[in-house]
C-alpha cells in the first residue's frame, strides 16, 4: 500500500515538472520577439527581445514598449535633431525620439527626411501613431532605403508645411472662440482647415466670422501649453469642445493649449507662440454637412 502512494506520488510530481517544462519552452516561440525591442538603458541601447531576463528559474521574456519621446510638445519649432532606430515594422520606423507629429486631432501627419550619417536621405511621406501610447511611426516613401536597428540618424522635417500647420491649427482655435458652439469635427492641411458645428447654418456669416477672428489674432497673444492630471479634466468637461473626440486617458496627464483671455482646450497639437504668427486668414466657405455638422473652412490670407 505504502509503495503504491509513494510511486503514486513521484508520478504526479514528474508529470507536474513535465507539465511546468512544456510551458515554459512553448510561450517562447524562436522569432516571436525577433526585432529590436524598445528598451533603453542608460546608454539608450537596444537589446532583442530574446536577451531580456528576470531571476528566477527559466527563461522569461518581458516586452516593454518603450514611448517615443515627443520632442514637438515642448518646442514645435525644432526642424533637426538626431536620433537613434528603435525598431523597424511593417507601417513604418519607430525612433527613440522625434520632431514629426504624428496624424491626430485632424492635423495631417509631418513629412520630411531621416538622413544617414553618409547623407543618404529616407524620405517620409507620412506620420502616424504606433500602437502604443506615445509611439510615433515614420513611413518611408516608396521606394525608399531602411536604416539599420540601433543606427542614429539625422531628422529634418518640411518646415513650411509643418509651419503652415502650426498656424491654420492656432487659427481653429481661436475662430472656435468666434463660433460659440458644439464642435463635431474637424481637419488641418496645410493649404486650407476647417471646422464643423452643431449650430444652425444661418447664424453663420462669413465676413463676420473672418473680421472677428482677425480682430482676435491682431491682440498678438502668446500661447501657453497646460498640463493637468486626468482626474483634473474629468472634473471640468466643460474645457471640451470637440464632441467627436475626447482627450486621451490613460497617461495619467491631459495636455491644453490656453491662448489668455481667449481660449483654453485640450489639444495635443502643434501650434504658434504668439497668435500674430497666423496672420489674417478668411473663410473660403459655409456648407452644411448634415443636421449636426455645418463645416466652415478657412485658410491662410497669406
Amino acid at each position: 500500500m505504502g509503495e503504491s502512494v509513494s510511486r503514486g506520488v513521484l508520478v504526479m510530481l514528474m508529470t507536474w515538472v513535465s507539465f511546468s517544462a512544456l510551458i515554459t519552452w512553448t510561450w517562447y516561440k524562436p522569432g516571436e520577439f525577433d526585432r529590436v525591442a524598445p528598451y533603453r538603458d542608460n546608454v539608450s541601447a537596444t537589446v532583442p527581445f530574446s536577451a531580456r531576463r528576470k531571476p528566477g528559474p527559466g527563461l522569461v521574456l518581458e516586452k516593454v514598449p518603450m514611448p517615443t519621446e515627443l520632442l514637438f510638445r515642448d518646442d514645435a519649432y525644432l526642424r533637426t535633431t538626431s536620433a537613434r532606430v528603435v525598431a523597424l515594422h511593417e507601417r513604418g520606423i519607430e525612433l527613440d525620439r522625434t520632431i514629426f507629429y504624428p496624424l491626430g486631432g485632424g492635423q495631417m501627419g509631418d513629412t520630411g527626411a531621416l538622413i544617414r550619417a553618409e547623407g543618404e536621405r529616407i524620405a517620409i511621406a507620412d506620420t502616424r501613431k504606433g500602437d502604443s501610447i506615445d509611439s510615433v511611426l515614420h513611413l518611408p516613401a516608396l521606394g525608399s532605403a531602411l536604416p539599420e536597428p540601433g543606427e542614429t540618424l539625422t531628422l529634418e522635417i518640411d518646415w513650411p508645411r509643418r509651419y503652415a500647420l502650426m498656424r491654420l491649427h492656432t487659427a481653429l482655435h481661436v475662430m472656435s472662440c468666434v463660433i460659440v458652439a458644439p464642435v463635431t469635427g474637424g481637419n488641418i492641411a496645410s493649404d486650407k482647415a476647417r471646422l464643423d458645428f452643431n449650430i444652425d447654418i444661418s447664424l453663420l456669416d462669413a465676413a463676420s466670422i473672418e473680421h472677428e477672428t482677425n480682430a482676435l489674432i491682431e491682440r498678438a497673444v502668446e500661447t501657453k501649453t497646460v498640463w493637468i492630471t486626468d482626474e483634473e479634466m474629468d472634473a471640468r468637461p466643460e474645457l471640451v469642445k470637440t464632441m467627436s473626440v475626447q482627450p486621451p486617458r490613460g497617461a495619467g496627464r491631459v495636455r491644453l493649449l490656453e491662448i489668455p483671455g481667449i481660449d483654453l482646450q485640450p489639444c495635443g497639437g502643434t501650434h504658434v507662440k504668439n497668435i500674430a504668427e497666423i496672420g489674417a486668414i478668411r473663410v473660403l466657405k459655409i456648407r452644411s454637412e448634415g443636421k449636426h455638422n455645418k463645416r466652415v473652412e478657412i485658410a491662410l490670407a497669406l
